[in-house]
């Protein structure tokens, strides 16, 4: 059985006000339920699903998948932006804690790929 890799972090709202606020999220991991899919947790119970190829990729270039886009801002920073029925979302990171979260995942798909079954 997989552990759920879990990685805290810090995101900052970006809203239209000239000033930003930081909320404690949780990047969540679960190899055995969902492979593919990383969840980041917002106090309140929000949570951000999306595809795991999608971090990746954002960490690099834009890139974009049905109502989620990421892409790197600057050298050490990622931005997350979310469209819903309610508006669009952005959130803004930096990338380290994103950068060990994922290669925690990959520490684990390795570990999991070679585990007798």
């Amino acid at each position: 059985m997989s552990p759920v890799i879990q990685e805290e972090a810090e995101a900052r709202l970006v809203t239209e006000a000239t000033d930003t606020f930081s909320v404690p999220v949780d990047l969540l991991y679960d190899g055995a339920a969902d492979p593919r899919t990383v969840h980041v947790a917002f106090p309140g119970g929000t949570d951000w699903a999306f595809g795991l190829d999608l971090l990746e990729g954002g960490m690099q270039t834009p890139t974009e998948r049905g109502a989620i886009r990421v892409w790197p801002c600057g050298r050490a920073q990622l931005i997350v932006e979310r469209h819903s029925a309610d508006g669009v979302e952005v959130v803004q990171f930096d990338t380290a804690p994103l950068i060990r979260f994922l290669e925690r995942t990959h520490t684990e798909s390795r570990t999991s790929a070679t585990a007798p079954a």
